[in-house]
């Protein structure tokens, strides 16, 4: 059976849309639930804006898993030590922010994989196999194809190398953060400003000189969106964070109650 991570950059590659759930502030497995049965594919927990532990991140990409879902964490550093206890823990994927030299993203992939083209821990018991004890020969070549290793090009000089860093051996994706791209060029949220043109058009070449998958965030839905997909980047959709569904579907219940009150109180004076 094709594992998640598999078939969600094989989705990807066949321009299929696939959902992804931001996670921040959930803290349980029932995020993990949530998402399955809303329908999205991939979670991406967010450890490097929130204050979220490596133990809760890994247990949310260990359910995730369990439930059919591919996990994807967010790093706050290139760290090492964080990104495999990540990836024993359960995790299919880390995205590294803000690289920008293909000697970082050299680094990242060593902390990602196992030898030969990197220098990840070996061990012998995944929550991705069931706990299963599983000799090296038979566990590393399978858990290294089901690990996808993205960068974030989210600065002007990860632009300036953006080709060396794509042609890097051990990179899935390369994907544009664009809010903190324009606030490094100092128009932030400015989705029309040159640097982010600029940056699109040498990330689409990079990823199709070395095949790579390509992809934007912080893009809002609309024409923008669609054209940037039409041009090349996969549809990997973010259909929301945890912390900005809570708050939205608070404010409507919110609009709703006060406003059965009030017709509530309008029917009791008549």
């Amino acid at each position: 059976m094709t594992s998640a991570p598999v078939s969600l950059l094989a989705a990807l590659r066949a321009g299929v849309p696939q959902l992804m759930l931001g996670v921040r502030i959930s803290r349980t497995t029932d995020i993990a639930r949530i998402a399955k049965s809303a329908g999205y594919d991939c979670l991406m927990i967010d450890l490097e804006h929130s204050a979220m532990s490596v133990d809760t991140a890994a247990a949310l990409a260990a359910a995730s898993g369990d439930l059919g879902l591919t996990a994807l964490v967010r790093v706050p550093e290139h760290e090492y030590g964080m990104i495999g206890r990540l990836l024993d823990g359960g995790a299919h994927g880390i995205i590294a922010p803000r690289v920008e030299t293909a000697e970082q993203a050299r680094r990242l992939v060593e902390a990602c994989r196992f030898p030969p083209r990197g220098h990840r821990s070996q061990l012998s018991q995944l929550p991705q196999r069931g706990m299963v004890p599983t000799p090296a020969a038979a566990l590393n070549s399978t858990i290294d194809r089901e690990t996808i290793v993205k960068v974030l090009i989210e600065s002007p000089r990860g632009v300036a190398h953006v080709d060396e860093i794509a042609a890097v051996d051990g990179i899935d994706i390369i994907g544009i953060g664009a809010n903190d791209l324009t606030s490094e060029l100092g128009a932030p949220g400015d989705h029309d400003h040159p640097g982010l043109g600029l940056a699109v058009d040498l990330v689409l070449a990079a990823a199709r000189a070395h095949d790579r998958i390509a992809m934007i965030g912080g893009v809002p839905q609309g024409p923008l969106q669609q054209r940037l997909i039409e041009a090349g980047f996969a549809p990997m959709l973010l259909a929301g964070i945890d912390s900005d569904l809570l708050f939205r579907a608070a404010v409507d219940r919110s609009s709703e109650t006060l406003a059965w009150h009030s017709s509530l109180a309008e029917k009791e004076s008549h």
